[in-house]
């Protein structure tokens, strides 16, 4: 099988294509690929196949062609991949699967259809508005750090680091504990501190995520959706733009009255032949 590797801000993805459907994955295939001495080695993977083709994207083969099908590393589905749906758009483009029209290019997710935007190495998909809809708390190193709960058509605990502890100093080899009553499918989960002022944003935030079946990477595209959406509210404004550092470089997200643009570096680096166990 071939296949690409790519990746936004590091977070990583092997990418797939599949144009009618005909690949099978399953939980074990897709956990062996991603495996990073075993397989190829990813935050998770992108099928690239046509939205009529595949059953969780044929209601909206109207209005986008292609499906992102994302799994994470482990094998698990997730509803929506900020990072994931970037590299998934460079992708269509290098390959000249998909061309923009009037400078947009929509791609049906398991969260809805998406809209992205080329800007030569950056690209911006246009999700829907987070929504802040509670307060909760993650575990972590025998710490309970309360945070914000937020939905980006994914679920995400925003959790301030408290003065005296270092970001840096997190230890995220363990999943951080959460409230599985607020989060029954789970939850990825941001670390955040305020970083120092930053021309042309209203607010500059420092970014650790550990995400729900991929454990700590390097980005998370709703994830910095999800921090700037609590970073604006924060300082008492509905709209703004944030620039979000992540361990893998920085992503920017402009949070409008009805929707949030992520924007960032989206990169193909590799392609070959996959011989699947």
């Amino acid at each position: 099988m071939e296949f690409t590797k790519g990746h936004g801000t590091g977070n990583d993805f092997v990418i797939l294509p599949d144009p009618d459907g005909a690949l099978e994955l399953a939980p074990d295939l897709v956990a062996a690929i991603c495996d990073r001495r075993r397989g190829i080695g990813g935050d998770g993977v992108l099928r690239v196949v046509r939205a009529a083709k595949h059953p969780d994207g044929a209601a909206m083969a109207g209005e986008a062609e292609w499906f992102m099908d994302y799994w994470n590393s482990d094998g698990s589905f997730a509803e929506m991949c900020g990072n994931g749906a970037r590299v998934f758009v460079r992708y269509l483009l290098e390959t000249g699967l998909a061309t923009p029209a009037d400078g947009t290019l929509p791609v049906a997710t398991r969260a809805g259809v998406v809209h992205a935007r080329v800007d030569d190495a950056a690209i911006a998909v246009e999700m829907g508005r987070p929504r802040l809809y509670g307060a909760s708390a993650a575990a972590l190193g025998g710490l309970a750090l309360p945070g914000t709960a937020v939905d980006v058509g994914n679920p995400h605990l925003v959790c301030p680091v408290p003065a005296g502890l270092e970001l840096t100093g997190l230890d995220l080899t363990r999943a951080p504990g959460f409230d599985p009553a607020l989060f029954p499918s789970g939850v990825n989960v941001e670390f955040t501190a305020p970083g120092e002022p930053v021309d042309g944003v209203d607010a500059h935030v420092l970014m650790r995520v550990y995400e729900r079946g991929s454990a700590e990477t390097l980005s998370c595209g709703t994830g910095a959706c999800a921090v700037a959406a609590v970073a604006l509210h924060d300082v008492a404004q509905q709209v703004g733009t944030v620039a979000v550092d992540v361990p893998g470089g920085r992503l920017t997200v402009t949070i409008t009255p009805d929707s949030c643009w992520l924007s960032g570096p989206a990169l193909l680096i590799a392609t070959g032949t996959l011989s699947l166990p």
